[in-house]
């Protein structure tokens, strides 16, 4: 038996979960494995939990999971119960959520749409009322320029674009001149990675609750607007036309932001998260072998366009169209060419 199945095997065991059957779910864009474990506790009941698998050999400990899931959890959210953890070796067994992520429901239900939406802005508005999750980074303007070199790095490059090594530290510094004027506010918890295939309906709960939050190990503290634009602008479903305005409106009627200066800072980070996006998916095929990331990549540049017609980022535009080319399928062929076949695990 490897190693890393040995200590698997070893931390199931330890927890009293050596018997159980287990499946293994459909992994996320990291290097996380994820297993559905199930044991029987009467003859006609059965418990179930996730085992979340982070190898410390590609993937940070997974302490601000755990700290963020507690937080979320005392604010009154619903994050994954932690049933028990071994950070040393990158294991958590985790509350069994299922698996009516929003995506799923929509698709089956679309006259739910408004209903879930709704809800996840309503956990958006709790979370600006509450204090901030304590020793998260800042998500600064300098902090997320930098964050959008994998553009330049990954998709430039994989993408043939004619790009020096000048027109990526152009491209970050003038990005920062935009996030310092729209959007330096860091006053609340980001999850930044809200979106429909992290968020778990829960009908049998009651308020808030109903809505179940997953992938949050990466959350910062920033600015009100980064999360909405998230749901908003998600990468992998289109929103049904006119959902995206109403739960923007119900955000700002809920707080005391003006709605000019919030459309600006909206657009200002959709920019820089679908900047980085186009990278980081551009890296999970060439590097992974993840092939269905290259498949989202118009969507995403889509949302790039979108916001850089915004006033606010008035020259911005032309600065990065003239340098990136648009993931048209002549590009997502010759980016696929290149990529590995897809891991098996």
């Amino acid at each position: 038996m490897p190693p890393r199945d040995q200590q698997r095997a070893a931390f199931l065991r330890a927890h009293n979960w050596a018997r159980a059957s287990g499946s293994q779910l459909a992994g996320d864009a990291s290097g996380r494995l994820y297993w559905r474990l199930s044991k029987p506790t009467t003859k006609a009941q059965k418990q179930t939990a996730i085992l979340m698998d982070a190898d410390p050999a590609l993937n940070d400990p997974q302490t601000t999971f755990i700290e963020i899931s507690r937080y979320l959890n005392t604010a009154g959210l619903s994050a994954p119960i932690i049933f028990a953890s071994n950070i040393t070796h990158g294991f958590l067994l985790l509350e069994d959520f299922g698996d009516a992520l929003f995506s799923n429901v929509i698709a089956k239900a679309p006259e739910k749409e408004t209903l879930l939406y709704t809800c996840a802005v309503d956990c958006l508005l709790e979370l600006r009322q509450k204090q901030p999750a304590s020793g998260r980074q800042q998500a600064t303007p300098q902090v997320l320029a930098a964050m959008i070199a994998p553009a330049f790095d990954w998709y430039g490059k994989n993408a043939n674009a004619e790009l020096t090594a000048q027109d990526k530290i152009t491209s970050i510094a003038h990005l920062q001149k935009f996030l310092e004027r729209h959007a330096a506010e860091c006053s609340v918890t980001i999850l930044r990675d809200f979106h429909a295939d992290n968020l778990i309906w829960l009908p049998q709960r009651q308020g808030l609750q109903r809505v179940g939050l997953l992938d949050f190990q990466d959350a910062m503290i920033g600015h009100p607007a980064y999360d909405l634009v998230s749901l908003t602008r998600d990468a992998r479903r289109d929103l049904t036309p006119g959902i995206a305005d109403k739960i923007t409106s119900r955000y700002l009627a809920s707080s005391d932001l003006d709605p000019d200066d919030f459309s600006a800072a909206s657009a200002v980070l959709s920019v820089q998260r679908n900047l980085r996006i186009l990278g980081v998916f551009t890296q999970l095929a060439i590097e992974a072998g993840k092939l269905q990331y290259l498949e989202l990549l118009p969507r995403v540049w889509q949302h790039l366009l979108q916001d850089l017609a915004h006033p606010a980022l008035a020259d911005y535009a032309s600065l990065i169209t003239a340098k990136l080319p648009p993931p048209d399928p002549t590009i997502r062929t010759l980016m696929r060419a290149t990529c590995p076949k897809p891991r098996q695990h």
